[in-house]
């Protein structure tokens, strides 16, 4: 090459696509296991990142990408003046689980400018600062290890991240199962796929309460000769 390419891309359209408060918001109190009922029954990140212990598990809201790298953090700090208000900063090092991908200071300035989770496809580190921020931190784990500041990073581009494609604008919601993406154009279709399976559900759970103990599928499936008991 003739020149050496940048340390740091910003997408120039940092937020293409961002879904109005009453998207977001309707699917804020919603289980992820139902958001995935919805979605065809996919869209959950790899069973790996959960909430670190101690932090708040609950959150929702537009993602900003950030691609670090493996064993690299540059991205991440200088996407903090890229945050909107309300983002879910969503932050791949390609699964890299050598060292943490990101710890409390950078948390706590995520949260500081105004971001409502952070999800990450690494491990973190500074388990017991990070808990006293009181903010969503998901991760893989814990690995006390250092990343490097070096780049090269993308800020604002589509990611692959815990086995799913995210871009900028999808919305991001987490909870003590996991997190859950939803593809911007699939927004108001799995808001109205949500309101048949929150029914369903509720009939269900109500039924449950009630004794049931299985379904009458069940029986069905029983009586249809494609049951076979041996020893």
């Amino acid at each position: 090459m003739l020149e050496e390419p940048p340390l740091i891309q910003i997408r120039t359209d940092a937020h293409p696509l961002r879904p109005s408060a009453a998207q977001i918001a309707a699917f804020r109190d919603v289980p992820t296991g139902n958001i995935c009922d919805a979605l065809g029954g996919t869209g959950a990140l790899d069973m790996a990142i959960k909430p670190l212990p101690g932090c708040p598990a609950q959150f929702c809201g537009p993602a900003l990408t950030v691609d670090c790298g493996p064993a690299d953090i540059l991205a991440l700090v200088a996407a903090l003046p890229e945050i909107a208000a309300g983002d879910v900063v969503l932050q791949t090092v390609a699964g890299h689980q050598g060292c943490a991908a990101i710890g409390d200071l950078v948390s706590g300035m995520v949260k500081n400018c105004g971001a409502v989770a952070v999800v990450t496809d690494g491990p973190a580190r500074d388990l017991a600062a990070i808990t006293a921020l009181d903010f969503p931190v998901f991760a893989t784990g814990i690995n006390p290890n250092s990343p490097f500041g070096k780049g090269p990073g993308r800020i604002g581009h589509p990611i692959i991240i815990g086995g799913r494609h995210v871009e900028t604008g999808d919305i991001v919601k987490g909870d003590r199962d996991g997190v859950v993406t939803i593809p911007f154009a699939r927004i108001d279709a799995t808001i109205a796929a949500l309101a048949d399976v929150t029914r369903a559900e509720a009939a269900k759970e109500a039924e449950v309460k009630a004794g049931l103990k299985w379904d009458k599928a069940i029986d069905d499936l029983h009586a249809s000769g494609q049951v076979r008991r041996a020893p």
